[in-house]
């Protein structure tokens, strides 16, 4: 009697896995349900949420985090974080306010001045954390303070207040606005072009990650930065890159506050940067790095505008708002979470 071989093994990595499941695995899915989940709750409890008005302030309060989130969501995949990305955003607008106005000069120019300032700034965060080996958030966090310090100090100093003179009545202005706060309609919605800036950015990450090299040292680097080092990766230039990655969308977001209000506080952004991290935490980005997505991240800061504005569209009680907008985002967390353990689980 002949006995038949036994079968081959089957590697489980080969296994096929249905279309279903491969969505299920996708970062940003469980932040996609629990937008769904949010967007249908104030539509039912908020008369006013779907009203074009309010939804133009959703968006823009969405882009106001989003376009930063990106940013984060990119470093925080390459395993770090940065505590001095909210002041930083403050720093850039109140160095092209100052600049160009004591100096009498277009406002283009404290533009520029901004930029290479800004940019030093995200390269000196990366240089030191890759230098010292500390903790990015024990680099950035010394960095947070000096900024905090650098912006009231410098503003009083020089201006004599807490806050910058106007500066649209200066040359270059009204382009500059142009560029970077400019409102139109578009099908009855009031919009502010920051949203499409936001828009721009989350397209360029995503191909940044999905379809370059770069994209997969992010994910190498986060993953393991020793391991990612063994197979040839550029370890050292992609964590710099990084850091100046957020720097960029801080000088950008920047000058969107500069040009939309025409003058800067010195004491804004204190904090924010925690609401960066919590836009791209629910976005499904891990704390560990190694995995998340930019598309997620601004499916984040979407959940961040519905909740911050439809608290108020709802007419709650404005003392209950910061555990209202906890329990919103601890919600969507949790329905991430609960999906990708699953789609792992099926794997």
């Amino acid at each position: 009697m002949t006995i038949a071989p036994p079968a081959p093994a089957v590697d489980e990595r080969l296994a096929a896995r249905s279309s279903f499941r491969k969505l299920l695995g996708r970062p940003e899915i469980g932040s996609l349900i629990g937008a769904i989940v949010l967007f249908v709750f104030f539509s039912l409890v908020a008369d006013a949420f779907l009203r074009a008005s309010s939804f133009s302030t959703v968006l823009y309060s969405s882009a106001s985090m989003g376009i930063m989130a990106v940013s984060v969501s990119l470093l925080m995949i390459g395993g770090e974080f940065d505590l001095s990305a909210g002041v930083m955003v403050t720093s850039s607008a109140l160095i092209a306010s100052m600049f160009s106005y004591e100096l009498t000069l277009n406002v283009w120019v404290g533009v520029a001045v901004s930029l290479v300032v800004t940019l030093a700034l995200g390269f000196l965060n990366g240089l030191l954390y890759v230098k010292t080996g500390l903790p990015s958030f024990i680099v950035t966090l010394g960095t947070f303070f000096m900024l905090a310090g650098l912006n009231l100090g410098f503003t009083k100093l020089i201006t004599h207040n807490v806050a910058t003179p106007s500066i649209e009545d200066m040359d270059g202005f009204t382009q500059a606005r142009d560029v970077f706060a400019r409102d139109f309609t578009i099908g009855g919605v009031h919009v502010n072009i920051s949203v499409l800036w936001w828009i721009v950015f989350v397209a360029i990450a995503t191909w940044l990650l999905l379809r370059t090299r770069s994209g997969n040292w992010i994910f190498a680097v986060g993953g393991s930065a020793a391991s990612a080092r063994a197979v040839g990766v550029p370890v050292t230039r992609t964590k710099i890159a990084l850091f100046m990655g957020v720097s960029f969308t801080a000088w950008f977001y920047g000058m969107h506050i500069l040009f939309n209000f025409k003058s800067v506080q010195s004491g804004e952004g204190v904090g924010n940067e925690f609401f960066y991290i919590i836009c791209a935490v629910v976005g499904g980005c891990l704390l560990t790095g190694g995995y998340g997505s930019a598309i997620g991240a601004a499916i984040g800061a979407f959940i961040w505008g519905m909740t911050s504005n439809g608290i108020v569209y709802a007419e709650w009680n404005p003392d209950w708002f910061k555990f209202f907008l906890g329990a919103m985002l601890l919600a969507a967390t949790v329905v991430n979470l609960v999906v990708r353990r699953r789609a792992e689980a099926g794997k």
